[in-house]
């Protein structure tokens, strides 16, 4: 078990530096690799930052540590780690009530929360979750994204924006009147450069095109829009001192729930991005090992003033086009963007603010999943109300509250559905089943009923009102389960019930067609000893010949 465990949690660098070794090529794909991906993420690091209400460095120091340590521990051959979108409504909360070193806090306390989610193996469980709550998850994210760069993209001069969806179009909306319209052409403008780029030169990225040629703009002819420089000041050259946080007791206790919609987040979107990478290039991830990497990076990335970090898709997949070898080319990304903040950091302030609200409005687009909601929206009815659910609840409410509520509601109406499916009552007469009653000789004070599907909690009731059917009580009644895969404790206790009123009416209980697994559970149980281990055969022909024997007993 422990071997196992251990395999499980054994980064991917390591697995495959072991099973294929590493060669001069093998480092200079990755190290093209690991620049192609840089230069993607570097406006999109100090953009994510500004958009949290939070200084752009933040993003680097983020995409810096926390993008190397996710590289190095993780499980995936592709990922690129980082701040990403998804994050900026739950960073700008987090930092807004509890200031920045509350969000330190957090992010470490999430870092420990995806360690132990790792030695509990919950990578796999990103299968539960049901696709439209994702689909819903993202488009509301995609959305909140948006609408936390209309003051950027407008020019709007407002101090601070509340982080609640409403009151943010409210201070919007009494703020429209200052909208700098050179800032907006400026955005409009940088959308329409990515839009281009990517239709007729798509290996060169949008995002660094837009950001040189932006820059260049504001610095050639002095445009009146607001630039990093402007609001934030100079951007450090070298990595900050590392800090521990203070911790107490009380605060652990109020940053819990943040940490844990971090910890939430950073699993489902590190390994939805792992799944995207093995998508694209044949691989397979190992999902407990990226858990590891991903809690390790975000307790450094904490410790080292950044914000909370996971996979990045839309870099990932740049670094699987770029021709990316092994998880080195992540960590060689991390190391470009070291290199552009030490030399670069004079002439990064000059980007305006516009153009990085414009990249993001791209990226909110491209998360959107138009094209899945569409598709949801054709299926059936349960998978639109989870899908308008959980949007909703993700832009209105919480996050966090959003997956629950989203996957608690999923579950809701699959266990309607699952009871819908399952059917209780007299057993048709099949001509082409061998088994069927059509080719037996049942006595008249028999009856015979089935269950088609499993019996669990949900359709327990079901069973037991199965007797209200009756006009008068049969002497014997067989309840064929051969199609029953499953059974639980309501279930169990349904045939209690079931095997007690039957008792009252002089009816004797016997259960036909059990399976090895069921009859178990119920033999298991005091069920078994009431019913009696003679009266649960696993055929319909035991059960008749053992109903003989009952009627000849009774007369």
């Amino acid at each position: 078990m422990l071997r196992s465990l251990h395999d499980s949690l054994e980064p991917k660098l390591i697995t495959l530096f072991r099973r294929q070794g590493y060669s001069r090529s093998d480092f200079i794909a990755d190290a093209i690799a690991g620049l192609a991906v840089a230069i993607v993420a570097l406006p999109l690091a100090m953009a994510i930052a500004i958009a949290s209400n939070l200084p752009p460095e933040r993003g680097l120091f983020t995409a810096i540590v926390a993008g190397f340590l996710i590289s190095a521990h993780g499980g995936s051959r592709y990922q690129i780690g980082g701040p990403t979108a998804a994050f900026i409504v739950t960073v700008a909360t987090v930092a807004m009530k509890h200031g920045y070193e509350g969000l330190v806090l957090a992010t470490i306390m999430a870092g420990g929360i995806l360690v132990l989610m790792a030695f509990l193996r919950a990578g796999e469980m990103i299968k539960f979750i049901p696709y439209p709550v994702i689909v819903g998850f993202t488009s509301g994210i995609a959305l909140l994204i948006a609408f936390s760069q209309i003051r950027d993209f407008f020019g709007l001069h407002v101090d601070t924006v509340p982080p609640d969806f409403l009151e943010k179009l409210g201070v919007y909306l009494a703020h429209l009147h200052d909208t700098n319209i050179t800032a907006v052409i400026l955005a409009l403008a940088s959308i329409g450069v990515i839009v281009l780029t990517k239709r007729h030169i798509p290996k060169i990225p949008g995002p660094i095109i837009v950001v040189v040629l932006s820059a260049l703009a504001v610095w050639a002819l002095a445009l009146p829009v607001e630039t990093i420089e402007s609001r934030f000041g100079a951007i450090p050259s070298s990595l900050p001192t590392p800090v521990w946080p203070e911790i107490t007791f009380e605060k652990l206790r109020l940053l819990l729930p943040d940490a844990i919609t971090i910890a939430t987040l950073a699993a489902i979107e590190s390994l939805l991005s792992a799944v995207v990478a093995d998508g694209m290039a044949g691989t397979r991830h190992k999902p407990n090992a990226e858990l590891m990497g991903q809690g390790i990076a975000n307790v450094a990335s904490g410790i080292f003033g950044g914000l909370p970090a996971t996979g990045a898709i839309a870099r990932t997949a740049t670094n699987v086009k770029a021709g990316a070898r092994t998880p080195v080319a992540g960590m060689m990304h991390a190391a470009w963007l070291f290199v552009f903040m030490l030399l670069l950091s004079p002439l990064i302030v000059k980007v305006p603010l516009a153009a990085l609200a414009a990249i993001l409005m791209v990226v909110a687009w491209n998360m959107s999943e138009i094209k899945h909601v569409r598709e949801i929206m054709k299926a059936p009815r349960t998978d639109r109300i989870v899908l308008i659910t959980t949007f909703l609840l993700t832009v209105l409410v919480d996050l966090n509250f959003a997956i629950q509520a989203g996957i608690a509601l999923a579950s809701i109406l699959f266990i309607d559905q699952m009871m819908k499916a399952t059917r209780i009552g007299a057993v048709e007469r099949a001509e082409n089943d061998p088994d069927s009653i059509h080719n037996k000789s049942i006595p008249e004070e028999v009856e015979v009923y089935e269950i088609q599907g499993p019996l669990f909690f949900g359709v327990a009731e079901k069973l037991v009102d199965t007797l209200l059917l009756f006009e008068k009580p049969p002497q014997v009644f067989i309840l064929r389960m051969r199609y029953v895969p499953l059974i639980d404790a309501a279930g169990l206790h349904a045939l209690e019930v079931l095997h007690e009123r039957l008792g009252q009416n002089g009816t004797h209980l016997i259960l036909s067609g059990v399976n090895p697994q069921v009859r178990r559970f119920i033999e298991k149980s005091h069920v078994g000893d009431q019913i009696g281990h003679d009266n649960i055969v696993d055929h319909i022909d035991k059960a008749l010949i053992r109903s003989g024997y009952v009627l000849g007993a009774n007369t």
